[in-house]
């Protein structure tokens, strides 16, 4: 059974830098793409970047671009969210996930995502 758990998020203050973390647990991590997406009260939950398999490709929402940095470390099963420059329109929880497949390709549409963390919450005061 595949398990994400997320930690890192809090309180920041505009401006400031938060890095999230997702250890996976329960397959093969370094065959998979992983992705972070963020969801807003009244908000859709959308994508705020992904990472391939081998990490050598990457996407990004475009209002993200520039202040966050997705990584990962596949002998610790882990992916990151270096979030940098934030600001108060980045608040949402925030979600780990993962395909149920395989692929050399990073997808981007939420429906291609099966395996979802609990969240955690970032909070950017203005």
């Amino acid at each position: 059974q595949v398990q994400l758990v997320e930690s890192g998020g809090g309180l920041v203050q505009a401006g400031g830098s938060l890095r999230l973390s997702c250890v996976a647990s329960g397959r093969a991590f370094n065959r998979y793409t992983m992705g972070w997406f963020r969801q807003a009260p009244g908000n859709e939950r959308e994508l705020v970047a992904a990472i391939s398999p081998s990490g050598g490709s990457t996407k990004y929402a475009d209002s993200v671009k520039g202040r966050f940095t997705i990584s990962r470390d596949n002998a610790k099963n882990t992916v990151y969210l270096q979030m940098n420059s934030l600001k108060p329109e980045d608040t949402a929880v925030y979600y780990c996930a993962a395909p149920g497949y395989s692929s050399p390709y990073v997808p981007t549409s939420r429906d291609a995502y099966y395996y979802w963390g609990q969240g955690t919450q970032v909070t950017v005061s203005s």
